[in-house]
Order: C-alpha cells, then structure tokens, then sequence
C-alpha cells in the first residue's frame, strides 16, 4: 500500500471541504490532526474486552406516557366553536 505524504492528505482534505488554506493554516492543521491520531492510537491500547458497546451515555428511556383516550365524542362541541360548519366538518376558505 502506498503511503500517502501529508502535504497530499492536506491537499485531499482542502478539496473535500472545498476551501483553501495557507501554507502554515496547512502545517498547523497537519499538526492537530498528528495529535488526534496520537491520541487515537492511545486509545487503541486499552483493553475493552467485556465492555458492552453502547450508543449513549446516558440510558435511553422512552418518555412518552400511554395514549389514552379521555374525551370521546365530543365533535359537536368542537363544532360549536367553528365560525362555519358543513355537514359536520369545519368549513374553511378555498385557497388556491
């Protein structure tokens, strides 16, 4: 497998995020993500062996209380509020 010059993953990352950067905005940004990868290869060496993955930090609860139906039949008083109705809908203007 070739290896690929950091001059030429800077020049691919310019074209990827479509903006140009100085020649030291480019050694600046080599130098950052040296650091991220250092630090990736940090955490490659710990042991996560019977460690469960997970996709949140905190546990994921659902929220929502149970739909339960409290008022039945009430369209006709719903109806009384609207200022036109036919045949039992809300009678709105044509829009076009």
């Amino acid at each position: 497998m070739k290896k690929i010059s950091w001059d030429e993953t800077m020049e691919y990352l310019e074209i990827l995020s479509q903006i140009s950067l100085t020649e030291e905005e480019k050694q600046e940004t080599a130098g950052e993500l040296k650091k991220i990868l250092a630090y990736m290869e940090k955490l490659e060496e710990l042991d996560t062996d019977g460690v469960e993955p997970m996709s949140h930090v905190f546990p994921v609860q659902n929220v929502f209380r149970e739909d339960i139906v409290e008022r039945e039949d009430q369209w006709e008083a719903l109806l009384e509020n609207a200022p036109q109705k036919k045949e039992g809908q809300y009678l709105v203007p044509k829009t076009v």
